[in-house]
């Protein structure tokens, strides 16, 4: 059993806990995920890594209600107990030899790449970030970032606050004026990222796009985070927990990923609603 240390509220739809786990805070390095488990029936779901406190034990993990067990696990509170918390698990972001860096991070996926954001500061790398939300109401980690990056843009879709649009503005820009960057590393939504890679192109600016929005099973068993890439022309299948969640951006055959995502959805949302409904009717 891992004890729930610390738990707060990033957003209406965002919770942040600290779980007591000294063995994987020890191994954990940015750009990997765990596995955990609510309870003895609960399923398994895959969760990155956002942070350690190694002289404490304890792993950050960040996540969005969506469905069923992240439902589950936003009724858990400090002092509680999961069942299961394994890891780490997946590659590590590869940060070695880079100097000057573009973190874009989008929604929750800012929770995977601040870590990364960090980790490069503490390396000495210039870090630019841009993160991008729907609106004010869902900004998250806005001190942390602007403490690891050089410079910060805050994009949201209604002008709530930060500025107005999506991420790919600032960062063309960017790319316009002649900045040039040694990688640019996007993680959120799986369309956000296809237009980074889009937008980076005509710059030949290598993109790393973090593919874990696609993860299930998070041991490569299941199959739904199978990937097609297109390497020197062939197709190459891959899976997203096992070889990555690291890849290539502009190798990701992002319009097939979408379309796989989009099949759960439904079954996504029957089993939120039904979770939802059952706290209602235990509170009753």
């Amino acid at each position: 059993m891992y004890r729930i240390v610390e738990k707060k509220i990033l957003s209406p739809t965002v919770v942040q806990l600290q779980i007591e786990a000294p063995l994987v805070a020890n191994k954990a390095k940015p750009g990997q995920f765990i596995i955990l488990r609510v309870d003895e029936e609960g399923e398994r779901i895959p969760l990155t890594v956002a942070g350690t406190d190694r002289a404490a034990g304890t792993v950050k993990i960040i996540y969005q209600i969506v469905g069923a067990t992240t439902e589950k696990l936003s009724h858990k509170g400090a002092g509680e107990y999961l069942q299961d918390f394994v890891g780490p698990l997946g590659e590590p972001t590869h940060l070695d030899g880079l100097k000057k860096v573009c973190i874009v991070g989008g929604g929750v996926g800012c929770a995977i790449a601040l870590p990364i954001a960090e980790a490069l500061h503490d390396l000495g790398a210039d870090v630019t970030s841009i993160i991008g939300f729907r609106n004010r109401d869902l900004l998250i980690l806005e001190d942390e970032f602007k403490a690891a990056s050089k410079s910060l843009v805050v994009m949201t879709d209604d002008g709530s606050y930060g500025r107005q649009g999506n991420v790919t503005l600032p960062l063309k820009e960017m790319l316009e004026d002649g900045e040039q960057f040694d990688m640019i590393i996007t993680i959120g939504p799986l369309i956000m990222m296809k237009f980074v890679v889009a937008t980076a192109k005509p710059y030949g600016t290598p993109v790393t796009v973090s593919m874990n929005p696609i993860m299930i099973d998070g041991t490569g068993m299941c199959g739904g985070c199978r990937l097609t890439l297109n390497v020197d022309g062939k197709k190459v299948t891959k899976f997203a927990c096992v070889d990555g969640p690291d890849f290539n951006g502009y190798e990701v055959d992002f319009d097939e990923a979408m379309a796989r995502g989009r099949m759960y959805y439904g079954f996504e949302r029957h089993a939120h609603e039904a979770a939802c409904n059952l706290y209602k009717k235990e509170v009753q």
